[in-house]
């Protein structure tokens, strides 16, 4: 039951931007430990990551959300669909950018967006310590001539450069209210989901081209064998095309025991116990454009 002290603050902050800005990248800096998966390759992030920064006198409920994109099949429209419902009912909005793109269509097409919400909206400007400073004033003045921002920050997610100030002037803009979560609580999924995403990153690290954004990952069983300190974990890696099957498990195997020992190193780090871990690779075609799979494999939009 969420608790109420006096003059303590809470609310959700929604995080959105392009694919690739670094949202992931900064919940993890914020939270301590890695609780949504990061890669180079756009559009990584499918759902909603909803993760808990709890301090003395404030509880901040980051919402990590996909990447505005434009949608080429069910699975896209439904990761747009889920990062603009982000944008309801939460108490501020992070609008994050890479500062080594600069402003262009998917920026502006944020913007607009934002100019029909009433929430109070940063402008968080990533990876400036890929630029020099000079680069940096002209396109703050850009993104000012275009939204009032309220408040303007430049950070570097990867190295934590401005990311406490940013946390402080977050916590001035949420209102009073109650510690929803407890304080050792980092995130609202369960474990088996984040166990989903690390496996779905090693092969995200490991694949190129088509491969990384045809899979999805089902955990099939996770138990904990209390005497032996050890969880054992079944998996199922789901493909589209009996060609991206053969790429994951590679010849004898290789690549899907790179991706299982990746995978266990990470999992054993969230569980603080050893892993047995089996994997397999299914083939469903095509089951990005399909609801019932989408359904299936979690991507369920009536829970947003």
């Amino acid at each position: 039951m969420a608790t109420i002290n006096a003059d303590y603050k809470s609310g959700f902050i929604s995080i959105i931007g392009r694919p690739n800005v670094g949202k992931s990248t900064f919940l993890n800096r914020v939270i301590g430990q890695k609780i949504a998966i990061m890669s180079d390759k756009p559009q990584t992030t499918r759902n909603r990551i909803q993760g808990v920064y709890t301090t003395d006198d404030a509880q901040m409920i980051f919402i990590d959300t996909p990447g505005i994109h434009k949608p080429k099949h069910k699975l896209g429209d439904f990761m747009v669909k889920t990062a603009v419902n982000a944008l309801k009912e939460v108490d501020l909005i992070l609008f994050m950018v890479n500062v080594t793109e600069g402003l262009g269509r998917g920026e502006q097409y944020i913007i607009e967006m934002l100019k029909d919400i009433q929430t109070p909206v940063f402008l968080v400007l990533n990876k400036i310590d890929q630029i020099h400073p000079d680069e940096l004033f002209p396109m703050i003045e850009q993104y000012k001539e275009l939204y009032p921002f309220q408040e303007i920050f430049p950070i570097s997610a990867l190295n934590g450069n401005n990311v406490d100030r940013l946390l402080s002037a977050i916590k001035e803009y949420l209102p009073e209210g109650p510690q929803y979560y407890p304080a050792d609580q980092v995130t609202d999924h369960p474990e088996r989901f984040i166990v989903s995403e690390l496996i779905r990153e090693k092969v995200l690290h490991l694949t190129r081209e088509e491969v990384p954004h045809s899979i999805a990952v089902l955990i099939d069983k996770m138990e904990r064998e209390e005497e032996k300190d050890l969880v054992h974990i079944m998996a199922t890696i789901i493909v589209e095309r009996d060609s991206q099957k053969g790429i994951i498990i590679g010849k004898q195997g290789r690549m899907l025991k790179e991706v299982g020992k990746r995978a266990r190193m990470d999992i054993e780090n969230l569980l603080g116990s050893k892993v047995f871990l089996e994997l397999w690779v299914k083939v469903q075609k095509d089951w990005r454009d399909k609801i019932s799979a989408l359904r299936e494999y979690g991507f369920r939009e009536d829970e947003y």
